[in-house]
């Protein structure tokens, strides 16, 4: 998208397929379908006649070749330097009626980029949009004028473009700052109709090319509303190319000239012979450009005759919008513009889908479309484009500086001569390639005349390249440059010492459908994960996401550990020996490679030193499933702040996924013993490198941190009370070593209150999941059957007093008093209410804000009213909770502390940016503590406590249903009943109930503005209660249906019903509203909460 596409033979422009040269009658009837689907998809008339215009060109058969002899060379073209400069009157008069607009809508593929290419790091840490955005701000300053700025993004960088320039206020708050390139449908070689891809039908899309420029301007107003705002001149060029500012004579000249199109060309040397020129039509004298594909073979030493062709398009274009509309009227509402056509499969990733063609068309070919369009030779330093990683490392060398103008400039010492780059074309054709050969800095170019290099070679800054330089390198390894001067020389590494343990092996891939994260993660069958490549994969396409949105993994260190289910040990190694082949220099692991959950958030935040901080963790778990080589394996990527990736990053991770093709691992990499803390350190055999491994106890910064949260004396204090006695069940998950640190090392409870606490690869046969169902060794105990009833026991006085259990990873929790089971819901709103006990909160001005999930019952809602705290309902997923928490460092207010839930046992606080089950466990002991500070009063029970909160708010009654691996087409299909009938329903009475609202929660977020649609079906009744349906993200086969129930009740005498009898009628509606039974074919859920 940033220079008119290159031809791919001079033969494509002719027709491979007779099939596709059609009467014009026949194309007439063809491009109907192509019309009606682009009407439907809403893209404006101007789209649908400019892409006609291409159809039927390719469908006439037309060559689209331009003879020698129609065409003669251009002559007295002026130059900027010497015939302009300085010459007209000042160009700042101009400036209130001009626009400037930076083409934007390429992806830089070629180079191995799946963003905008405009996003790609060019100076030091200033993207090229970073340095354009900053050239348009010291222009406005400079003149004293607020010249308009616009980008013409595509469907593929808008996004993005916006996201990233919302750190330039002063151009992203500008409502028309985007002009939106349309997209126009491939076309099926075979059929010449529009291409079909169900599998995905976004890919039967495709970018038109920048010829789209004229189309998008008039289809979508506005052209008519800059010539309204009195805009006259659009200056246009690529993003890529910082060259290619507002000057201020050119405008001057452009403007006095009256012309109505002027191009930038730039001299023709040898090496430019290959590319397009410019030329004069013999039979209408208007100038136009002819590319290598439409020349004869006969033609082509006139073609490459740099003497008699002297000028090529630099794609820098100045239009007088008047006369832009005024040749569109007389077009019949277009640009006629030569057609490009680009044979492709309609999935880029996949040669054997359906082969499409792909028509384009390039702004610059407008010039023969307007009478007195003129031409301006400029300087080389306005053509600057990165097409190639030769092209970047020498932007990124200090052969080059930014001047005050936020131009990118050659240094002075260059005298206006840049040095040759070049580099081995296979070895540095992606970005990728060149940011691990130059991970240690970018060589010093300022005094060097060439510089080549043949093979893989890593490069640093310390390599002073002076003169012409020759580096070779014949061996299949990348090799080192060693840091010193080179002068004049030729250096052949191929015999040189290698990485040895750190050789980087590329291993080509395929990509594996499914690889899409949840809301916690990837989740699938552990067989699944245990088939390469299908970890490789996921962990590659996490690494090069990381890279492509900024984080620099050469630097800091990257936390591993997981909850120890099965394949966990092999998982860690392979995730050690890809790191180090993508650059990680520095790794934590817990010790035996178990973290919990939280831990792992702990240690991002708390562990230091801060040159030695974690930029993330990749976390083992699949939470709550089971474990076992039949069961569920999982991985998640935590972020710098503690928390789970953000969706951005996890849909470009997906995004990776779908398209990879390689792999980087050091096979040789040797494996880590993990049952020992300690360091190791592999060292590369030429010793440029090494990778320090170290291992980490699993338990100390975050046990460091619970104790300096909660009054660790008045819990022992609650422990030593004869009439005190808990159990704690880790459910043989990775607990177990946290509840012996926390409760037998630091709270002195007896040894036999820890149960299950010896983590097992399958969790002991069991489900580590901390609910009534399977937590049955704690419910038992506790004196409760499966539905939280109390259950005839000998001696109530021998049941314990508290139990908790936590799931696989410790994240999650469940409370439990003397025979009395206390919801989710309620636990989350009884801590928050008692929240100022707690050290953490009591000294920071106490608890500020609550939020919960939106299918959690309101408790923490009446809480929040009642204590008069800031309250928000977020989506399921934590990730949304930890947005609140960084609200303040994310420019927004300061919410903390604060204290969130979900009812799906998941508690926490602003402590980290996890759920915690451990800090929920000791928040209940804190409040336990505090009323029974008295040894000699009478012990106050969970059940007292509870039962006093609700005569203080009202009883929320709420259950869960879990229809766990249902059919994922019958749980679509009951989703989609439940949606049609959004509008029937909404303020109707509904066997009996009367309903307020039936709608879809989504929820925009209040720190970042964004927005999560399709976050569950709420049916809302009248009188407060709820109805819930969701499809759950956590499980690894089929769907799991969530019915949440839920009841207010306030009267007195009514807050101590079964819940069950309670709500019986509620789950009737909802079962009857859903038909789920007669989707799914489920009599019985597989869980209830």
């Amino acid at each position: 998208f940033f220079s008119p596409p290159t031809l791919p033979d001079k033969t494509l422009l002719q027709i491979e397929n007779s099939s596709s040269i059609m009467s014009t009658t026949e194309a007439e009837t063809k491009f109907g379908l192509f019309e009606e689907k682009m009407v439907q998809e809403g893209l404006s008339n101007a789209a649908i006649l400019a892409f006609k215009n291409s159809y039927m060109a390719l469908s006439s058969g037309s060559s689209g070749m331009i003879p020698e002899d129609s065409i003669e060379k251009v002559s007295n073209v002026p130059y900027l330097e010497g015939d302009i400069k300085g010459k007209f009157e000042s160009g700042t008069d101009y400036l209130a009626e001009t626009v400037v607009l930076k083409l934007n809508g390429g992806l830089g593929t070629s180079m191995g980029l799946d963003k905008a290419k405009s996003l790609l790091n060019v100076k030091g840490s200033d993207s090229f949009l970073d340095l354009t955005a900053k050239q348009v701000m010291f222009m406005r300053k400079k003149f004293n004028s607020n010249v308009k700025f616009m980008l013409m993004n595509s469907f593929s960088t808008s996004n993005d473009t916006l996201s990233f320039l919302s750190k330039y206020p002063e151009l992203s708050n500008d409502p028309n700052l985007e002009l939106l390139q349309n997209k126009v449908p491939k076309i099926d070689i075979h059929t010449m109709e529009p291409a079909k891809w169900d599998k995905n039908p976004s890919k039967e899309w495709c970018p038109p090319g920048h010829g789209d420029l004229y189309a998008a301007l008039s289809g979508s107003g506005i052209l008519d509303r800059l010539l309204s705002e009195g805009v006259k001149y659009m200056f246009v060029s690529n993003s890529d190319n910082l060259g290619a500012t507002l000057d201020i004579d050119l405008l001057a000249y452009f403007a006095s000239s009256d012309k109505p199109f002027l191009m930038e060309v730039c001299e023709r040397t040898e090496a430019d012979k290959k590319g397009g020129h410019l030329a004069q039509r013999i039979s209408d004298n208007r100038l136009i450009l002819r590319e290598s594909a439409q020349c004869d073979e006969d033609d082509e030493k006139h073609f490459q005759d740099v003497t008699k062709h002297q000028y090529f398009n630099t794609n820098n274009l100045w239009i007088r919008l008047d006369k832009l509309k005024e040749a569109i009227a007389d077009s019949g509402g277009l640009i006629p513009l030569p057609m490009i056509k680009n044979p492709k499969t309609v999935d880029p990733q996949d040669d054997k889908s359906t082969k499409v063609y792909q028509l384009e068309t390039a702004m610059g070919a407008a010039i023969e479309c307007f009478e007195g369009a003129g031409a301006v030779v400029v300087p080389r330093t306005r053509f600057a484009p990165v097409k190639k990683c030769n092209d970047l490392l020498l932007l990124r060398s200090d052969a080059y500086i930014i001047n005050e103008s936020f131009n990118i400039v050659l240094a002075p010492e260059r005298n206006g001569i840049a040095p040759l780059v070049d580099l081995d074309s296979k070895k540095y054709k992606l970005v990728q390639q060149l940011d691990m050969a130059t991970a240690n800095g970018v060589p010093s170019l300022i005094k060097a005349t060439r510089f080549v290099v043949k093979g893989y070679v890593k490069l640093s800054s310390r390599c002073i390249i002076k003169g012409e330089v020759i580096i070779k390198n014949s061996s299949d390894e990348i090799k080192t440059l060693k840091a010193r001067i080179y002068l004049n020389e030729t250096v052949d590494l191929t015999h040189e010492q290698g990485l040895g343990p750190l050789k980087i092996d590329v291993v080509p891939t395929k990509p594996i459908e499914g690889q899409k994260p949840g809301t916690s993660g990837l989740r699938k069958p552990t067989k699944t994960f245990m088939k390469e490549p299908y970890l490789h994969n996921f962990v590659q396409s996490t690494f090069d996401a990381l890279k492509a949105t900024g984080t620099d993994i050469t630097k800091g260190t990257l936390l591993v550990g997981g909850d120890g289910r099965y394949f966990n040990s092999e998982a860690v190694q392979i995730i050690l020996k890809m790191a180090a082949a993508n650059g990680v220099r520095r790794i934590w692991v817990g010790q035996d490679g178990l973290l919990s959950t939280p831990a792992c958030s702990a240690i991002i935040r708390e562990r230091g030193p801060i040159w030695q901080k974690a930029f993330g963790a990749f976390i083992l778990t699949a939470s709550h499933n089971p474990g076992g080589p039949d069961a569920d394996f999982g991985i998640k990527y935590n972020c710098e702040n503690g928390g789970p990736a953000p969706e951005s990053l996890t849909n470009l991770i997906y995004s990776n996924t779908t398209s990879i093709s390689k792999y980087n691992i050091c096979t040789c990499f040797p494996n880590v013993d993990t049952s020992k803390v300690g360091t190791m350190s592999v060292s590369a055999l030429d010793m440029s490198m090494s990778v320090v491994v170290e291992i980490i106890s699993s338990t100390k910064e975050y046990v460091t941190l619970l104790k300096s949260i909660f009054d660790f004396d008045a819990i022992r204090t609650l422990i030593a009370r004869p009439d005190f006695s808990l159990v704690y069940d880790s459910m043989h998950g990775v607990q177990g070593p946290y509840a012996k640190s926390v409760f037998l090392y630091e709270l002195g409870v007896v040894n036999n209150a820890i149960i299950n606490a010896e983590p097992k690869n399958d969790f002991n046969g069991g489900h580590a999941d901390p609910n009534l169902t399977y937590a049955h060794d704690l419910v038992k105990i506790m004196g409760l059957n499966s539905k939280g009833h109390a259950i005839a026991v000998e001696n109530v006085d021998k049941v314990p007093c508290f139990g908790a259990a936590a799931d696989g990873d410790a994240d999650r929790n469940m409370i439990l008093g003397q025979q009395f089971f206390v919801t989710p819901s309620d636990s989350v709103a009884v801590i928050a209410a008692h929240a100022d006990i707690i050290p953490y909160f009591s000294s920071q001005g106490g608890l500020k804000g609550v939020s919960r999930s939106m299918p959690s019952s309101g408790a923490l809602d009446l809480v929040a009213k009642g204590l008069n705290l800031r309250f928000f309902e977020t989506p399921t997923g934590w990730k949304f909770f930890g947005n609140l928490m960084d609200s303040k460092a994310l420019g927004g207010e300061d919410l903390g502390p604060f204290i969130c839930g979900e009812e799906s046992f998941g508690t926490g606080s602003d402590h980290i940016r996890e759920k915690d089950g451990m800090w929920a466990v000791l928040a209940w002991l804190s409040i336990l503590a505090h009323y029974n500070n008295d040894p000699s009063a009478k012990f106050v029970h969970v059940e007292d406590i509870v039962k006093s909160h609700w005569k203080t708010y009202g009883r929320n009654y709420y259950t869960r249903y879990d229809y766990e691996n249902v059919e994922l087409d019958a749980a679509k299909l009951m989703m989609n009943h439940l949606r049609n009938n959004f509008e029937e329903w909404s303020g109707k009475t509904v066997d009996g109930f009367s309903l307020a609202k039936v709608d879809e929660f989504e929820y925009v977020d209040p720190v970042d503005g964004s927005v999560s649609s399709n976050q569950g079906i709420r049916i809302l009744l009248e009188d407060g209660s709820r109805v819930i349906f969701r499809l759950s993200g956590t499980g690894s086969v089929g769907a799991t249906i969530r019915m949440y129930i839920e009841k207010y009740e306030s009267d007195p005498s009514k807050l101590e019903l079964v819940p069950s009898e309670a709500l019986k009628d509620l789950v009737q509606l909802g079962l009857n509203m859903s038909k789920l039974k007669e989707f799914t074919k489920r009599e019985n859920p597989t869980v209830i909460t």
